[in-house]
């Protein structure tokens, strides 16, 4: 049995005090982890903003978790789409004329397994695109409210970011070369989790200390991902392993987020997933990062080029 800093069981939303006066904004809250994330932050008072591309799926959510805790709940619905930078510009200039603090922004949307090389309207690489320069444009343009709420950065990444190539390849981003679908998924992963750990030395080195960014995992969990963006072997694929005890519940996948987006006083410098078998399933907590995934220089590089890529250089 794995014991983590929270004991045998590992964290659980029953650590989650009242968040009324607290504002969170999630990404991704039509299925999956997000759904669920969104579910428990309001099930404790807080208010929840959603960004999704789909705005009918998003206000069929807002409708289920109403009928479940009630009309009185502050949610309400933006629409964005990580894979187009103005999309993204349009919602984070939404969300700050909408709410007047930021708590935690928890990046939890993604694409995953993209059968083609297909690039996004900004022309990169789809995955690349969307998981990664999308949450970083989203980030940097809401980062002053969330510095003057002395708020969170929740980046969810996954355990895809150690199964492809361990660096960033910078000589060929797009992949125009030797695509495959897993390569470009693992790259955007990795960079989504490097630069948390790049923010957290721009913070520390500006003397900013009460923003705190954090990476984390949902494991293997029984969501749509693959479902919305992969090829049809990997759909099938994952649909079986879903009926296995090697994937959990869309709910305990959420439970990373909502730590890293709630939990007192939680060390930064860890990535926190579950601590189970191959940190897919099991008790919630940090777990070993490998050391690619925190090399300084090519996060350095990441970052520069990042702010070039997007035309958005962050206010720290």
């Amino acid at each position: 049995m794995t014991t983590t800093q929270f004991g045998k069981k590992g964290w659980t939303p029953e650590r989650i005090g009242n968040l009324i006066g607290k504002t969170f904004v999630i990404t991704g809250t039509t299925s999956g982890t997000g759904f669920e994330a969104a579910k428990i932050l309001l099930s404790k008072g807080a208010k929840v903003v959603m960004l999704n591309r789909n705005p009918k799926k998003a206000e069929d959510t807002i409708k289920i978790i109403k009928e479940e805790l009630g009309n009185e709940i502050e949610v309400s619905a933006i629409k964005m789409d990580l894979a187009e930078q103005a999309s993204v510009r349009k919602a984070a200039e939404e969300v700050l004329n909408t709410v007047t603090r930021i708590d935690a922004l928890i990046c939890n949307a993604a694409i995953a397994q993209v059968p083609k090389q297909t690039l996004t309207v900004d022309g990169w690489e789809s995955q690349m695109g969307t998981n990664y320069y999308g949450n970083f444009t989203l980030q940097a343009l809401l980062f002053p409210l969330i510095e003057k709420s002395k708020g969170r950065i929740v980046t969810v990444g996954s355990m895809g970011y150690d199964m492809g190539i361990k660096t960033i390849k910078f000589d060929d981003m797009n992949w125009d070369k030797d695509y495959t679908p897993n390569n470009a998924y693992s790259q955007s992963k990795l960079a989504q989790i490097m630069t948390i750990y790049e923010l957290q030395d721009r913070l520390k080195e500006a003397g900013k200390s009460d923003v705190k960014a954090y990476a984390c995992h949902p494991g293997s969990s029984s969501t749509n991902l693959i479902n919305t963006s992969g090829s049809a072997m990997m759909k099938f694929i994952f649909n079986l392993m879903k009926l296995s005890p090697l994937v959990q519940s869309a709910e305990k996948g959420a439970y990373p987020q909502l730590m890293c987006a709630t939990e007192p006083d939680l060390d930064q410098s860890g990535f926190y997933g579950p601590t189970g078998r191959n940190n897919w399933v099991g008790p919630v907590g940090a777990h070993k990062l490998e050391p690619h995934a925190k090399d300084k220089a090519v996060a350095k590089r990441l970052w520069e080029i990042s702010e070039k890529e997007t035309g958005l250089k962050w206010n720290i």
